[in-house]
């Protein structure tokens, strides 16, 4: 092993003698690395993608930097006043759940109505955003008798884990969801969470939800801003057969299947999603969003891409159903799955919602995944979808009918013949079956 030379200072008094920045030398070092990046961008006319990624460091730094200097200074004046638990649902084994939180100022949201006018549901959205984090709250999670804590961080944010809970197993085969109280330490008020615990279902969904399951238009940026800014979970509409199709789907004899929502909306529309969920009658399952503050610059695909692998990892022995839209990158994230989880996935849905020159990639991310055995069905509705899961076995044809007739009501006659014409060109030629409690779908 060779030593050290006698000629090197000792390590203690290299890092001493190395200059320790203040905060206020770190920001002005940051500011001043951000506009050197920026001369260098004019000077070598670099496209606005490379000016994302030469200055994403530095200024992932600088926020990071002033979100410090604030919250040393807000924190521990907002811990003083009211402050309230926003839970997310909890997910998980029965041997190890987990249920993330949120500690925020209280804010004023009224309950969405469908009369609502655009105005109030824009304030609504506002409050939303404007949210109002509490760091180094410790916050007590209460399962079936055991109590774990957990503190929040600058963000507000918290994850509470039960490992291995001795009394959690028994109910969990008498259904899927628990309920967990939470407190704050020091203060009276409980409240009541949701806990989603999959024991041995024959599968699990992953589904994407702006323009997957809710209209979105994420293809259009001012026609999204203003459904996304002006909308509540009482007027903002599902695609035609998604309720049906994803209750079909989870929809077990004696037990259920679980569902799971990945999406890159903000953890702020949490209440209004799970509203939008209970009202549209979709099934209820673990929602997995993106903090706009530090994964925001990480990409939406990165988000949904790790959720999945996580998801994967947690249940090693559990086959997904995938679904999302061709709007953003979900036919990539999804074949790249397929591509790194051999056998892991029955079957990928993508609800067209772009043009032409879109679906021919698309196609040809169908034809790449039906190498590995698992079928891509592209389609502007439920019915295909719904076709190719009876034939799979997922849903059984009582549960088609079903879809069929929820899709029916919601077209016209003609974009319903249009519909079926489209469903027939893509049907899978495999064998229909009605499905029973014993019959386990074979991934390829």
């Amino acid at each position: 092993m060779n030593q050290p030379s006698s000629s090197q200072p000792p390590a203690n008094q290299v890092a001493s003698s190395v200059p320790v920045l203040g905060p206020r030398q770190q920001l002005r070092q940051l500011i001043k690395r951000l506009f050197t990046g920026l001369r260098q961008v004019v000077a070598q006319q670099l496209s606005l993608k490379q000016l994302g990624r030469r200055l994403q460091p530095a200024f992932e730094r600088l926020v990071a930097v002033v979100d410090a200097r604030f919250s040393a200074f807000i924190q521990p004046r907002r811990r003083r006043g009211d402050i309230i638990i926003t839970p997310y649902t909890g997910w998980g084994t029965p041997q190890h759940l987990e249920l993330t939180g949120r500690v925020l100022l209280p804010r004023t949201v009224h309950p969405p109505r469908r009369g609502d006018p655009r105005w109030r549901n824009f304030l609504s959205i506002v409050r939303r955003l404007l949210s109002r984090e509490v760091g180094g709250v410790t916050v007590h999670g209460v399962l079936e008798g055991h109590t774990v804590s957990a503190v929040s961080n600058t963000d507000g944010f918290f994850t509470l884990t039960w490992d291995r809970p001795d009394q959690i197993a028994e109910s969990v085969q008498k259904e899927g969801w628990l309920e967990a109280s939470l407190y704050i330490e020091g203060r009276s008020k409980t409240i009541f969470a949701p806990l989603r615990v999959i024991a041995s279902p024959r599968f699990a969904v992953i589904s994407d939800l702006d323009d997957t399951v809710l209209k979105s238009d994420v293809t259009s940026l001012p026609q999204m801003l203003g459904t996304v800014l002006t909308g509540n979970a009482r007027t903002r509409l599902p695609f035609p057969g998604v309720s049906a199709l994803y209750r079909a789907l989870v929809r077990e004899p004696g037990g259920s299947n679980p569902i799971f929502y990945v999406s890159s909306s903000p953890w702020n529309f949490y209440d209004l999603l799970w509203t939008f969920l209970r009202y549209r009658r979709l099934p209820l399952g673990p929602i997995f969003l993106r903090h706009w503050g530090s994964e925001l610059f990480s990409g939406g695909a990165h988000h949904k891409h790790s959720i999945i692998e996580r998801l994967m990892k947690t249940y090693p022995a559990l086959p997904f159903v995938l679904i999302g839209d061709s709007g953003e990158q979900d036919p990539e994230i999804y074949a790249e799955v397929v591509r790194r989880n051999p056998g892991r996935v029955l079957a990928v849905y993508i609800r067209r919602v772009t043009g032409e020159a879109r679906d021919a990639g698309v196609q040809q991310l169908s034809a790449e995944v039906k190498k590995a055995g698992v079928e891509l069905v592209l389609t502007r509705d439920s019915l295909a979808a719904a076709f190719h899961a009876m034939a799979m076995g997922l849903i059984s044809p009582s549960e088609l009918r079903s879809v069929i007739q929820s899709v029916e009501k919601s077209f016209s006659p003609v974009d319903f013949f249009q519909a079926k014409q489209e469903q027939f060109s893509q049907r899978p030629k495999l064998p229909c079956r009605e499905r029973s409690k014993s019959q386990k779908p074979e991934a390829s």
